[in-house]
């Protein structure tokens, strides 16, 4: 219980100290007009109230991400812990700070074409194709996942299809209407909502017989049932995505940069979401080992149910909060995907018309846009996701590593204190290496040799990028 609150004010002091430095470093300029008022549409960019864009940041970003991936983590044990706290304050929170307010000073831009500024042409290429298809599955297993849960706690009283066709409506309209009149108006509600969730279980873990187990040396082992197959570095690391980094934050990051009133407020809305994020996991996490008496029943009491992480979410909402947690439970596990995986597409949309220079003010323009991004997306339904999801994970990672390398570009090129940037590259670079060579998914390759491989691409990664930084340095130079 001790290290559980300890994590928690770490993260809090993590807020206000690091985030600080943070914003120091980018130094933030508050007389300069933000996209959401020098571009304002009234569709995409348009200034919205603070805290309604700190809720709506929060809930893209997290979605079913914090409960989800905090479950399955917390089978590692104390572990977990360690990683939320350490990944959200210093890879995290950097990585969506930097990304939601490069956006911001560069119109509001999506991530993949703000790569393209920093890292080059090629490599812009390779993102657009890579955030649209990354945002198309998301928002595809999203469509087809809430609307299975909902199928099965009304008895498939009207079948799967009509729920997928209601949610499938949903999308669309989210995606096609002016922001503040439909997303800014739900996502308060469904962000308090997780947010008093995460609030019950606190209290619950606090006052309640449960026993968290303590983040000590003993503890930092791997209690995975099967840890052999599924060693901490660097499985935890990516399976704890949302609630320590996520390369897909980055692609939410510029719906709210076109909607914030002043630079100012970045360091609430994108710092602050993400500790935000953090601190739900940790309380997932902890509620999870809890719950189960300690991690060993949490990985026995997972592995009975087919490792189904919203089997044991809705567990301990019903046993920890009642029916009032009940109510909650739906909320969090149909909802929460189902807002991510709007903002998926609204995400793809604005994508697209960046790369196309599409302007966005008539519906028309839009539906031609997203008309072809929804029929890819049904589709797409009709194939088992099985197999493609897997990978997700790592493609998700695979995205925080290019933009954090982005954002280390960024700052050397703009002479700050890039280290904040590049020490969580090269490191989310080597998760993301070694991950590929030994999950079941990749090459399943040794341990030992995957992390001497893994090394080596780290390395030949961090070589080629200091090789571009000094081209691109020189090439400056002469223009100048």
């Amino acid at each position: 219980m001790i290290s559980f609150i300890i994590s928690i004010l770490i993260l809090i002091i993590g807020y206000f100290i690091y985030g600080t430095f943070i914003e120091k470093i980018f130094e933030i300029k508050k007389n300069r007009e933000t996209p959401a008022i020098a571009l304002q549409d009234n569709v995409d960019f348009i200034p919205l109230p603070t805290w309604k864009v700190f809720l709506i940041q929060f809930l893209n970003i997290a979605g079913l991400g914090p409960i989800f991936g905090a479950i399955a983590g917390a089978m590692f044990g104390p572990s977990a812990f360690l990683w939320i706290v350490l990944g959200t304050i210093f890879a995290g929170a950097v990585h969506d700070y930097f990304s939601g307010m490069l956006s911001l000073r560069h119109d509001g831009l999506s991530i993949s074409e703000i790569v393209g500024v920093y890292l080059g042409p090629y490599l812009k290429q390779f993102m657009r194709l890579f955030t649209v298809i990354l945002l198309i599955f998301v928002g595809t297993v999203f469509l087809v996942g809430p609307a299975k849960i909902i199928d099965g706690m009304t008895d498939n009283t009207l079948g799967l299809w009509v729920w997928v066709s209601i949610i499938l409506v949903y999308y669309v309209l989210s995606t096609l209407l002016p922001i503040d009149k439909l997303i800014s108006k739900l996502y308060p509600v469904f962000g308090a909502a997780m947010l008093f969730m995460a609030i019950g279980l606190f209290m619950s873990l606090i006052f309640g017989d449960y026993q968290i187990p303590e983040l000590v040396p003993r503890n930092l082992v791997n209690m995975k049932s099967n840890s052999e197959e599924t060693p901490i570095f660097p499985i935890l690391f990516v399976t704890i995505a949302c609630g320590a980094i996520s390369g897909f934050h980055a692609t939410q990051s510029p719906l709210m940069s076109r909607c914030l009133k002043n630079e100012k407020y970045g360091k609430r809305v994108f710092f602050g979401a993400m500790i935000t994020e953090g601190i739900v996991a940790l309380i997932w996490a902890a509620a999870a080992m809890a719950f189960f008496g300690n991690v060993e029943g949490l990985n026995s009491n997972m592995a009975e149910n087919g490792n189904n992480a919203a089997w044991a979410a809705n567990e301990i909402s019903l046993n920890m909060l009642g029916a009032f947690g009940g109510i909650l439970a739906v909320l969090g596990i149909v909802a929460a995907p189902i807002t991510s995986g709007d903002t998926a597409f609204r995400s793809a949309r604005l994508i697209l018309s960046d790369i196309f220079k599409y302007d966005q003010k008539k519906i028309s323009k839009r539906l031609f846009i997203s008309i072809p991004l929804f029929a890819v997306a049904f589709v797409l339904t009709q194939i088992d996701f099985a197999i493609i999801w897997r990978y997700f994970a790592w493609s998700n990672q695979a995205l925080a590593t290019i933009v954090l390398w982005t954002l280390t570009a960024y700052l050397i090129f703009e002479r700050k204190l890039f280290w904040v940037t590049l020490v969580p590259a090269i490191f989310m670079t080597m998760v993301c290496s070694t991950y590929i060579l030994i999950a079941p998914e990749g090459f399943q390759m040794d341990h030992d040799l995957a992390y001497i491989f893994g090394a080596i691409i780290t390395l030949v990664i961090s070589s080629v990028f200091w090789a571009f930084i000094a081209k691109k340095k020189v090439l400056r130079k002469n223009v100048v």
